[in-house]
């Protein structure tokens, strides 16, 4: 039985893909073992975001060389997609797959051979098969795959391709597998989430999606995965606030909050814009987790511009921040651009960035104290009698407990905070 070791950087839609890919493994005879053991096959499902995802994913296979030197090395993901070169120079790698070749993972390791589809042809989701996920609570479901936005910093549209949509039957399929086989919470991925439907010609959307799964109850559990802020309509923000199962939990792509430096990115929305999604998010659901991505340093951002940035972050209810400091990627419209902001620069404006969002964690952590939350227990430690698990909007909670509350949805008194979780007592 030969052994298969899989790394997986990056969004949940690779990690989605990178567990399609473990259940095709273990389907066809393969055994999985963990990344740092020795194995035959080595699978890195890459990242390239970032140029630092990029010297990780060769860092990986290099590591993979030293681990087994007679293993066969595969390099798949969005960094195979656009720089295929690049891992094929590799003394180290084996074959080179595209995103579209995970679908036929086995067949193309078996194969040994090299292969890139042209993922701009794509014109179908090419639904990826999946009854099992490494978390034995909670799942990703890939309902949607590529972008057509081009924003001027992303490479993702030239990694993925297109917008294209999981048909909305195949979805609430999957759904219904993943919940018969143990799962208590789903989470809809996508990498421009809020476009699905536009292309299946039928009236589907988001909200229609999620309003079916909400009426049928297919899950205990639903949450919903990044959306634009110019994509989230009142009626899913209305569905979110009635439902049951809907997690009250929204990650907008922000990315800053300074008009002049979203034209240059191509963003199709405006701070002001930003400001009343939030306003109208706190009415309808008030303990809503909510939170953004944004870039330090985008080419051209002035101090001033930072300081409008900073200054929404600031005066807005987040909860979390994912910051990136800007890195230029090669084939985007903003690696030509004038005004390369200095790296010690976006550092410096980073880190602000970052203490900004310890302070919106705290404060978020802090408004759920006396609350009851219903927490997902992922886990329960011997040692400490206590459990672990995730609330519905989105609180890391530790608590008293036992292991037969393993799998089981609680009910807790928040009592405290400690760290970056928070603890508290069954009710």
């Amino acid at each position: 039985m030969k052994r298969v070791a899989i790394a997986t950087l990056g969004c949940k839609t690779n990690q989605f893909e990178s567990a399609s890919m473990i259940e095709q493994f273990e389907q066809s005879g393969y055994r999985m073992v963990p990344f740092t053991q020795p194995a035959d096959i080595y699978v890195v499902n890459s990242c390239t975001v970032t140029s630092k995802t990029d010297a990780e994913t060769r860092r990986l296979i290099r590591r993979a060389r030293r681990l087994n030197p007679e293993a066969r090395i595969v390099a798949t993901g969005c960094y195979a997609q656009v720089a295929p070169g690049d891992l094929e120079r590799m003394p180290e790698v084996d074959s080179v797959l595209g995103n579209r070749e995970k679908q036929d993972i086995i067949s193309m390791v078996e194969s040994g051979e090299n292969r890139i589809s042209d993922i701009s042809a794509e014109q179908t989701a090419g639904t990826l098969k999946l009854e099992s996920f490494a978390e034995h609570t909670r799942a990703f479901l890939q309902a949607q795959n590529g972008c057509n936005s081009f924003c001027t910093y992303c490479i993702v549209p030239y990694a993925r391709g297109r917008s294209r949509s999981v048909p909305l039957e195949d979805v609430l399929h999957g759904v219904r597998n993943l919940a018969a086989n143990g799962y208590r919470e789903v989470v809809l991925t996508g990498i421009h989430l809020g476009a699905y439907g536009l292309d299946l010609h039928s009236g589907e959307s988001l909200t229609e999606l999620v309003r079916r799964i909400d009426a049928e109850q297919l899950v205990p559990r639903l949450r919903i995965g990044s959306v634009e802020p110019n994509e989230l309509t009142d009626d899913l923000l209305s569905l979110m606030a009635k439902s049951k199962i809907i997690c009250p939990h929204l990650h907008l792509p922000l990315q800053s909050g300074c008009d002049t430096v979203l034209q240059r990115m191509g963003r199709r929305y405006t701070s002001s814009l930003f400001r009343e999604l939030v306003a109208k998010i706190t009415a309808a659901v008030p303990q809503a987790f909510i939170g953004a991505d944004v870039i330090a340093g985008f080419p051209g951002e002035s101090e001033d511009e930072f300081s409008e940035t900073l200054r929404l972050i600031e005066e807005l209810p987040f909860s979390d921040l994912h910051v990136f400091p800007y890195s230029s990627r090669p084939g985007t419209k903003a690696a030509g651009m004038t005004g390369q902001v200095p790296s010690q620069v976006i550092k410096k404006r980073a880190e602000l960035l970052r203490d900004s969002a310890i302070r919106k964690k705290a404060e978020f952590l802090k408004r759920q104290v006396g609350r009851e939350l219903r927490v997902l227990v992922q886990g329960f430690d011997d040692k400490s009698s206590l459990c672990n698990g995730i609330s519905r909007n989105y609180a890391m909670v530790r608590f008293s407990g036992n292991s037969g509350m393993d799998k089981t949805e609680q009910v807790v008194k928040v009592t405290g905070v400690a760290g970056e979780h928070v603890i508290g007592v069954g009710v």
